[in-house]
């Protein structure tokens, strides 16, 4: 167990170093300390000994690493003393009476400052009083007392910080019950979502009555603000700012800086590590990251028969935990005829049809019990909205007229404004309404070299070539045709860009990926009829999840096709790192599934010439194809102990 993680520090890409930049700190949050913590397997995972607790402070005394308060990060941002040199911060969370028993004394002999976070409902409740703590029961007993609090803090060693007043657990987010953080997700109660400004009212009475407790109690408002599970959004953020908590904790990954107080990152200290193991993350970079991920069609989950639906979901959780990977790539949009275009969404939202809304119980159920990173699949264009005008669609401009491509999926111009701000929107909803690490960008992001003869496009082409230009030259004038296309590759990358920061406003940690085809690689010119690059995709995203399909491509020669393309990518700076190569698993140009010997052998090809992310499309769960336990040979990260969320 221990090597599953040390401090969730250790899956970061960007790992502590000895020598920090100036105003750098780390910080690191402790749960519960007990004199007994079996090893590394305890059923507390969060729990750490009192005798590893004190070998870490010996080590960090030992090491030349300085223990700083809230006080002295805040100073040393309003432009006051520097922090010293390998600076960190110790936290601990949930207002246990170990705190007392346990950590104080610790603190007192070593003459460390530490932050403690209280909840403040919990502190409130009558003696020999239940308290709810996830999936156990705890007593008031087994938190802290308000005279503790007050000799604690009048030590000059402890400061306090809110832990809300009764978000430390999880509330009912959608239609089937799952249980989502309380101040990130919106309620589902009586058939309805709670709306936005009943969402904030609730977090308002919930913070501000966690003040004014502490406050009461110990003559002085609280100015940090830890948020249960690390889990926080932009609307969390301002209220808390307005009641005075202008310092979050967070679960963040990385180095916390003075220069940036508003959210500060922790390294969440799990199985019982010993002082070595914290030497380790303190002072080496972290482990790259691994993907491995199965893309799935979540029309394979949805059933009208609820029954049936949940056997579906039940498979597909033994499958991916079996497969022992680290991401699903889940489609949030209904494609029941397999054309590429989303006709409903699996979320609630404002503009399209929801054809379930099963997104949030998917997902959530995949990260909690398959134990797995979800970046939600959503189409970038490629929305058949009832109503749309034919003008507003991507359309292809031939020489004998214009016309939609009979053969493309619909898909709404990014050039009209009034699309843009749909799409927006129903990303909006997406990150509101369901729990996701990241968002995969679908391939269709492109425009061919025709494209986009739309109303909107016409005007964007006259903007970037001047009023003189005519659409159906353009194939024939290599210059315009160039400017052309690196106008659409850049609107389309700013278009996602966007979209990234709108979803980033409800999930602060969200990665990003896009699909590419394999042309960008192998033939730099495509951007001419893609409107994709290669070069631009990874410098504006965390991946690159480049279909990697010779089928798809016509090309017989599959083993040559992958090499090729893996040799391309290594060479190229960041390549390695952040490309996710996305291989096949049926031949659509007759519908046949491939062997799943096959997958694995070019599964373990790719990995020997340097390739490190792989995925597939797609997991079809339900027929167990392909078969698992080639596949698992090919794809599992059972043989690499850190994963990343």
């Amino acid at each position: 167990m221990r090597r599953h993680l040390i401090l969730a520090a250790a899956l970061c890409v960007t790992g502590l170093s000895p020598a920090y930049a100036a105003q750098q700190f780390a910080a690191v949050s402790y749960h519960d300390v007990r004199d007994a913590v079996v090893a590394d397997y305890d059923p507390d995972q969060y729990a750490i000994s009192t005798a590893n607790l004190a070998a870490h402070f010996r080590w960090l005394r030992d090491h030349g690493y300085t223990p700083v308060s809230i006080a002295q990060i805040r100073a040393a941002s309003a432009g006051g003393p520097a922090l010293p040199a390998k600076a960190i911060l110790l936290t601990f969370d949930d207002g246990y009476r170990s705190h007392y028993t346990r950590v104080y004394p610790l603190l007192r002999a070593f003459r460390f400052p530490a932050v403690f976070s209280l909840v403040t409902s919990w502190m409130e409740a009558p003696a020999g009083a239940d308290i709810p703590y996830g999936r156990e029961r705890k007593t008031r007993e087994d938190f802290l007392q308000w005279h503790e609090v007050r000799e604690m803090a009048a030590s000059g060693l402890a400061e306090f910080a809110s832990h809300s007043h009764d978000m430390h657990k999880g509330v009912a987010a959608n239609p089937q019950g799952n249980e989502l953080p309380a101040a990130i997700s919106r309620l589902h109660l009586d058939g309805r979502y709670e709306n936005a400004s009943e969402y904030r009212q609730r977090l308002h009475r919930d913070l501000a009555r966690s003040v004014a407790v502490m406050e009461r109690e110990l003559s002085a408002r609280p100015a940090a603000m830890t948020w249960p599970y690390g889990k926080y959004n932009s609307a969390s953020l301002e209220i808390a700012e307005r009641l005075g908590l202008d310092v979050n904790l967070t679960l963040d990954t990385g180095l916390a800086s003075a220069a940036r107080i508003r959210t500060i990152p922790r390294y969440l200290v799990q199985a019982n590590p010993v002082a070595s193991e914290l030497a380790v993350v303190l002072s080496q970079p972290a482990r790259p990251e691994i993907v491995r991920a199965a893309h799935v069609d979540l029309d394979y989950v949805f059933d009208d028969d609820p029954v049936q639906q949940e056997e579906n979901l039940s498979v597909l959780l033994d499958r991916i935990r079996a497969l022992q990977i680290s991401h699903v790539f889940l489609q949030a949009f209904a494609d029941p005829d397999a054309d590429g275009a989303a006709e409903a969404l699996y979320f609630p939202n404002r503009h399209m049809p929801v054809r379930a809304d099963l997104f949030s119980r998917v997902a959530w159920q995949l990260k909690t019990r398959a134990e797995v990173g979800v970046f939600a699949w959503m189409p970038v264009l490629a929305f058949e909205k009832p109503g749309v005008e034919a003008n507003r669609l991507v359309q292809e401009a031939l020489l004998s007229g214009t016309r939609p491509d009979p053969k493309g999926e619909s898909r709404l111009s990014p050039f009209d404004p009034d699309n843009r701000r749909l799409i927006t929107e129903i990303y909006e909803d997406l990150a509101v309404f369901t729990a996701f690490d990241g968002l995969l960008f679908h391939d269709d992001a492109r425009m061919n070299e025709y494209e986009d003869a739309s109303a909107a496009g016409r005007q964007a082409l006259v903007t970037v070539l001047g009023p003189a230009a005519q659409f159906a030259e353009l194939p024939n004038d290599p210059i315009a045709s160039q400017a052309w296309a690196r106008h659409k590759q850049q609107t389309l990358t700013d278009f996602t860009v966007t979209l990234a920061a709108h979803v980033r406003r409800f999930k602060p940690e969200l990665k990003t990926a896009r699909n590419l085809f394999a042309d960008t690689v192998l033939r730099p010119e495509s951007e001419l009829w893609l409107a994709q690059s290669f070069a631009d995709a990874l410098e504006n995203y965390d991946y690159v999840a480049l279909m990697a399909m010779p089928f798809l491509e016509n090309r017989n020669d599959a083993d040559q096709f992958l090499e090729q393309l893996a040799r391309q990518v290594i060479a190229t700076p960041q390549g390695a790192a952040k490309v996710i190569f996305e291989l096949q698993s049926v031949d659509w140009r007759d519908d046949t599934p491939l062997d799943a010997a096959m997958l694995r052998a070019q599964m373990r090809r790719l990995q020997s010439l340097g390739i490190r992310h792989l995925a597939w499309y797609p997991d079809d769960f339900i027929a167990g194809r392909p078969e698992l336990e080639t596949l698992r040979q090919g794809a599992s990260l059972a043989e690499y102990t850190h994963r990343r969320r």
